[in-house]
């Protein structure tokens, strides 16, 4: 059953209409004219709005605009006895979902009808997918060390300087890196990720830059490489400082230049593309040993972001134990589960040498081999390096 606002100052439409509506098992409001139907609005939230054009005080052509106006997501549907071919496409430009004209057609009305509310379950899935995605890229923590963090991104961001995100495995790394992105005005095109470290040295190229149809034996078919698909947006390369010397060397040119070559292919092909690199290594150390190369170095580290540890962060604990438990918790459809005092005291003196990412598989253990409170003495028994 959906809710429906229908707008006309002719009752007749409005009874009819309503009539239609309710038959279907819809919830339906109506309103006489444009200034009625934006207080109800204004009031409540609709799945679909029928709008006449033609009315007194406020016609349905200034409703659409003062709709728009407060970014509403709801399909209107426009009506009117008096509609042209241009007064549609009118409406459609102004962000009305369709145009249907009078006399009302029965079957017209319930299939665009049935078409805005698959519509409107499209947005509230994809709305509720984005606010999951964004509370699981969340960065938590309140010390010293995140707030910096956090400060730093929202100066950087904004600009396409390269960022090199540092620091242990499990720190976060990634979650800075999607920050930065989410913050970006690159922000409503891709953010591509490639683990450097998970892809063999003869195959990281094409990764990268994609590849030619035979330019080798298993290259059946053409591919677009990551740089491409990364095109006006933001390409993470994680672990970079596990990539080949020959994948640098080629992965400089391509910042240098903004262009790229397929592999087996000979057209350059321009990528405006923001570039941020993380690692877990020390890529001066690198850079003495010859394992890394300097000038790609200094191409990545405009920006140097380094992530602390767990351990350099333990103020942050709490709060990052209780947020997995309470998402933890959510994916299970599990009962809200709690810490005592004593039990969050034992996690915070563990040495946490696997970082945030083994916080959170002892704080899930903890949640499905414990009872409703989770005592010291969990602690003592399922995090297996607890030194208390």
């Amino acid at each position: 059953m959906a809710k429906i606002l229908v707008i006309d100052d002719e009752k007749s439409i409005r009874n009819s209409l309503k009539e239609i509506l309710e038959y279907e098992k819809h919830e339906v409001q109506d309103a006489c004219d444009g200034m009625d139907g934006l207080k109800k609005l204004e009031a409540d939230k609709f799945d679909v709005i029928f709008c006449d054009i033609k009315m007194p005080n406020m016609d349905g052509t200034e409703f659409l605009d003062k709709a728009m106006e407060m970014n509403v997501d709801t399909p209107i549907i426009m009506i009117s006895g008096h509609g042209t071919i241009e007064t549609a496409v009118e409406a459609i430009k102004k962000g009305a979902y369709d145009f249907i004209p009078k006399p009302l057609d029965l079957n017209r009305i319930l299939i665009t009808l049935r078409n805005a509310l698959d519509r409107t379950t499209l947005v509230k899935e994809t709305k509720s997918l984005k606010r999951k995605i964004n509370k699981n890229n969340e960065m938590i923590g309140e010390s010293a060390p995140i707030k910096k963090i956090k400060e730093m991104i929202v100066r950087v961001a904004p600009t396409d300087a390269r960022i090199l995100v540092t620091g242990e495995n499990g720190t976060g790394k990634e979650l800075v890196a999607r920050s930065i992105h989410e913050q970006s005005n690159r922000n409503d095109s891709p953010l591509v990720e490639v683990n450097c470290a998970a892809i063999p040295s003869e195959l990281i190229e094409s990764e990268l830059f994609g590849h030619e149809k035979g330019a080798f034996t298993s290259a059946v078919k053409q591919r677009i490489g990551k740089f491409e698909q990364a095109h006006n947006g933001t390409l993470f390369l994680d672990e970079i400082g596990d990539m080949s010397l020959s994948a640098q060397a080629k992965v400089l040119r391509a910042l240098q230049e903004n262009k790229i070559t397929r592999v087996g292919g000979e057209k350059e092909i321009t990528v405006n593309v923001r570039v941020i690199a993380a690692t877990n290594k020390d890529l001066k150390q690198e850079i003495e040993r010859n394992a890394f190369r300097e000038d790609l170095y200094h191409r990545l580290s405009v920006i140097l972001i380094h992530v602390p540890s767990l351990n350099e962060r333990q103020d942050d604990i709490p709060l990052i134990a209780n947020y997995f438990l309470e998402q933890i918790c959510d994916d299970y459809k599990m009962p809200r589960k709690e810490f005592t005092k004593d039990a969050m005291e034992a996690l915070n003196q563990i040495n946490w040498t696997g970082n945030i990412r083994e916080l959170r598989n002892v704080v899930e253990r903890l949640i499905i081999l414990c009872d409703k409170t989770i005592t010291k003495e969990d602690v003592m028994n399922y995090a297996a390096k607890a030194e208390v």
